[in-house]
């Protein structure tokens, strides 16, 4: 029988989507699911992108260009120029979803057994992506009673070795929503140009950023230029996951022309969803000052709720849409899945996500588990009542 791949055998599955069985049976047994595994949002996408493809009078859909068309590359250096990054269309690959392009940033500056050190617990599909380019992972644990972090610069320093081509951040942070401050931007800058790496910063959620606090990008830093790389999304900006358009940002020119290859074997990306893209650019602002304050009394009912269960521990968090909660059991995958077959309060249930699969080191975060606040208020109050019922009858 032919073999499968040594990579296919490690390739990790999804902590977010792996429970999905477990949740289409409770559904069909009758129980009401609350998904709180997954980000994708409730909020509606924006009118004009969903517009612009009714309204497109295509007769062919064609490629676009590689990197993607030259109007909308335009209209994203125009985005960041509003938002004191000085950037050109040249600077800008458009890639299938955020996805495609942390493969080509990996695959660009990285080679086989090269290492990539990243603050814990993060993003669980950078282990895949890692593991697809055939690299290695080394964490740095930040910790929830820190509220995540940044941990200790010299934490990072003391990991690099000659195999170390980056550091990845996620900023805001997800799965903790984490918000990095400016001075903690700065370290990193130091350290990479210290020790002349690149610095990947996953700012897909930018936008979500709460309690006065404004986000400050890597591409925003001087003397950053050849060693900043941004990876950037529609999917959660605009409520548009579907869509799957996001790009990379870096004013390194070899590290872009390298990126392009990447980009020219795959064709283009979707043309359609590049078209939705660029018109939700038109966006007025209004739409995301209802969606922050849709997001911060989401937040702000999701944490006082949780902090009403005796032993649960959670973190604030000050961007995106997600946090940490560590629970009083040994082992939130049996938990999450026991949930879904045995569990259910007035015939309810709810779907979470096992944080152990946001850490790269083994055993840690097993009593952790990931929320995304993409419900309504009552919802949500409603999904954490019955974590706290649950907890009450639980036996690991």
């Amino acid at each position: 029988m032919p073999k499968i791949s040594e990579k296919g055998h490690k390739m990790p599955s999804s902590p977010i989507r792996k429970l999905v069985p477990y949740a289409e049976q409770a559904t069909k047994d009758g129980k009401t699911v609350y998904y709180l595994n997954i980000g994708q949002p409730d909020i509606k996408t924006p009118q004009v992108a969903l517009d612009a493809i009714k309204n497109s009078s295509l007769n062919i859909l064609a490629y676009s260009r590689s990197e993607g068309s030259e109007s909308y590359r335009q209209k994203i250096a125009n985005y960041y120029s509003k938002n004191n990054i000085s950037v050109s269309q040249n600077d800008i690959i458009v890639t299938t979803g955020g996805s495609e392009a942390l493969l080509f940033a990996f695959g660009s500056i990285m080679d086989k057994d090269d290492e990539i050190i990243i603050p814990e617990p993060f993003y669980a599909n950078y282990n895949g992506f890692s593991t697809a380019s055939g690299v290695n992972v080394v964490p740095v644990i930040s910790k929830i009673e820190d509220n995540f972090a940044l941990p200790p610069i010299e934490d990072f320093e003391k990991l690099i070795t000659s195999k170390t081509k980056a550091i990845l951040i996620c900023n805001p942070g997800n799965p903790t929503g984490y918000l990095y401050s400016k001075e903690e931007i700065k370290k990193l800058a130091t350290l990479v140009k210290k020790h002349d790496l690149f610095l990947i910063a996953d700012e897909v959620y930018r936008e979500f950023v709460y309690d006065g606090i404004s986000h400050y990008s890597i591409l925003q830093e001087e003397g950053l230029e050849e060693h900043a790389i941004v990876i950037d999304s529609v999917s959660k900006r605009y409520s548009m996951c579907g869509a799957r358009i996001g790009y990379l940002v870096s004013k390194n020119r070899e590290f872009i022309l390298t990126a392009l290859k990447y980009a020219q074997a795959r064709l283009s990306p979707p043309t359609l969803a590049q078209i939705a893209s660029e018109a939700a650019l038109s966006t007025p602002d209004s739409y995301f000052t209802e969606v922050i304050n849709e997001y911060v009394g989401r937040r702000d009912t999701l944490i006082s709720e949780l902090e009403k269960i005796e032993g649960v521990k959670v973190a604030k968090p000050n961007g995106a849409f997600y946090c940490i909660a560590e629970l009083p059991i040994k082992n939130s995958d049996k938990f999450a899945q026991w949930l879904l077959e045995h569990f259910s309060f007035n015939n309810e249930t709810v779907m979470v996500a096992p944080a152990a699969g946001f850490y790269s080191s083994p055993n840690v975060g097993l009593n952790q588990i990931r929320i995304a606040y993409v419900l309504n208020e009552d919802s949500l109050k409603k999904a954490v009542k019955i974590i706290g019922e649950a907890l009450k009858v639980y036996k690991d």
